[in-house]
């Protein structure tokens, strides 16, 4: 997930598990079990050659083929090249049924690894101009690993499935690629480019993702019903004032000062502007760049920033408010604001029907005790794309190693941050599940 994901304020609570879901056959489900314990090292080993080998954005080619390479030896119907890199399969159960499809984001971090492994990262790329590290350090290489274990866990009892599934490896998921060599300006890429290219072309009924988390212990998976993680919108306001000297403040138009009030000014949208009790939101400027000298005052400034809420509407309205407040304040000191909205990703929402039926599979998979109930995220993903099209279930999979505090373990984008392999299997196990749950409950 985007720099957008940093977990937090995860609420240890315990999930109350509606009592309404239909258990499939229990010949299938003996079935599915012994399906899942033969991929329980393979998914080990993938991991870890991912993990070795990780690409930035766009440019998993060869994570590109890895996959592909497994899953036409499934014997599945395999599309490549799907926005640049994607990888789509599907699988055809034995029975006539939905579509359910389940995504995997490919894509590494510009961040050099500090975690001592012996399959660590040593691969170097461009990034922005400058010659950087690249990681798995918010650990899309599980994610890979987790579901190319079960479309071969599935391929297994493919003739017993009452349904089809459309198997999703996904590139970009941080962001198209930005300064890479070659990398054009505006490029894109992700879940929204995907569906632009026809992914969705036979809409699935329903959609299922994970995301591991070193917030949580391995043997826990959080998620909430509704909204679930924030949207992401990036601004840039350039504030245009008149140079003069430091002295003379009178004889310019100051453009620090008006960023300064234009600052401040916005941080009352949030709080004073919006109704609180809604959904929350979050204005957050990330750098002020303007002037050379301290008895220069110069004529423009640069403020860029980030817009993070839960709700789509006050997300439109937020804008329109940001755009308002800084161009009248501007004006009020003589200078001018231009303001830039980069529009990123909506609103994770995870369906509350489709949430609260399979909320007794993710129980039985991982037992009362681990399901934990998240609280709002203010990180972003790419995910979110998907529920515009169709229900969809996305939650999160705890990577800290059980003993240890997951509060003070590194976090996701840390080039420290570590993952737990003993998670991968519950992964596996609870991606499978809800597939074949949720064609139980359509027969």
């Amino acid at each position: 997930m985007l720099h957008k994901v940093i977990y937090s304020g995860l609420l240890l609570s315990t999930l109350s598990a509606p009592s309404f879901a239909a258990a499939p056959d229990q010949q299938l489900n003996k079935n599915l079990k012994k399906a899942n314990h033969s991929v329980s090292e393979k998914v080990i080993t993938w991991r870890r050659h991912l993990h070795q080998y990780p690409e930035l954005s766009n440019r998993e080619f060869e994570t590109a083929k890895y996959i592909t390479k497994h899953l036409k030896a499934l014997g599945l119907e395999v599309q490549t090249g799907i926005a640049h890199t994607g990888v789509v399969a599907k699988l055809k159960g034995g029975k006539k049924g939905p579509l359910v499809a389940l995504r995997a984001d490919m894509d590494a971090l510009p961040v050099t690894e500090q975690v001592d492994l012996p399959f660590a990262s040593t691969q170097t790329s461009t990034y922005r101009g400058n010659e950087v590290g690249v990681m798995h350090a918010c650990g899309h290489d599980n994610h890979v690993a987790i579901l190319m274990a079960v479309a071969e866990s599935l391929a297994k009892i493919q003739d017993d499935l009452a349904g089809d599934v459309l198997f999703v490896f996904q590139p970009a998921e941080e962001g198209a690629p930005e300064g890479e060599e070659g990398a054009p300006e505006g490029e894109e890429g992700g879940a929204e480019l995907m569906l632009k290219e026809g992914l969705f072309k036979e809409k699935p009924d329903a959609v299922f993702g994970l995301h591991v988390t070193s917030s949580l212990n391995t043997g826990q998976i959080g998620f909430r019903e509704g909204p679930l993680m924030a949207s992401e919108d990036s601004f840039t306001i350039n504030v245009q004032g008149r140079q003069t000297h430091g002295s003379r403040p009178w004889n310019g138009v100051d453009p620090i000062v008006a960023s300064s009030q234009i600052i401040m000014a916005t941080q009352t949208i949030s709080s004073r502007q919006v109704d609180v009790t809604k959904a929350p939101s979050v204005i957050s400027f990330g750098a002020i760049n303007g002037g050379v000298r301290s008895n220069i005052i110069p004529d423009s400034v640069e403020l860029i920033g980030t817009i993070r809420t839960f709700d789509q509407a006050m997300r439109a309205d937020i804008k329109k408010r940001l755009v308002k407040t800084a161009e009248m304040v501007a004006e009020s000191g003589g200078a001018k604001a231009d303001v830039h909205i980069d529009h990123g990703y909506p609103v994770t929402v995870n369906d509350v029907k489709l949430t609260q039926k399979m909320t007794p599979t993710l129980t039985k998979v991982a037992g009362a005790e681990n399901i934990i109930t998240t609280d709002l995220i203010t990180g972003a993903e790419d995910f979110s794309y998907y529920a515009l099209e169709t229900p969809e279930l996305f939650f999160f999979l705890g990577v800290t190693p059980q003993g240890q505090d997951a509060k003070t373990a590194a976090s996701n984008h840390s080039p420290q941050f570590f993952a737990d392999e003993q998670a991968l299997q519950l992964g596996v196990n609870a991606m499978t599940q809800l597939v074949v749950d949720y064609f139980a409950m359509k027969k």
